[in-house]
């Protein structure tokens, strides 16, 4: 399963923000045997097997901190869904620039498809039709 990429940079960020203040947590956050990508896995898993579709950060991060505080939990195997996460994007001056930049080039294109369809579809010529007097 590949969680979205926002919703694995979320977690990864709250972790080591966790990590930051807490030593002990810290610690787990380094263990060898564990990785961001098999805790997604295991979140998934787990509000899989829940049957809920929505949880709370704090549930979510908690899963997340479960699973680097247990050294033998039960990962599952990987999934193919999508995660929607209720968390903007903080995009950086450089990516905010090629957006803004892609946005203006669909835009220009948008525009030229226009023009050429206005122009190639003019209207059809009347030809005045003679009326019959008898």
């Amino acid at each position: 399963m590949k969680g979205s990429a926002q919703f694995k940079k979320i977690i990864a960020a709250k972790l080591e923000e966790i990590a930051s203040k807490d030593a002990l947590f810290a610690e787990n956050l380094k263990k060898k045997n564990k990785n961001i990508d098999d805790c997604i896995t295991c979140i998934l898993n787990t509000v899989k097997s829940s049957g809920v579709c929505g949880f709370s950060d704090d549930e979510i991060f908690g899963m997340a901190m479960h699973y680097y505080d247990e050294d033998e939990i039960k990962i599952g195997g990987k999934l193919n869904c999508k995660v929607v996460t209720n968390h903007s994007a903080e995009l950086s001056e450089e990516e905010k620039k090629q957006a803004k930049q892609e946005a203006f080039e669909r835009e220009v294109e948008a525009q030229r498809t226009k023009l050429h369809k206005k122009k190639s579809t003019s209207k059809p010529e009347v030809k005045p039709q003679q009326s019959l007097l008898f």
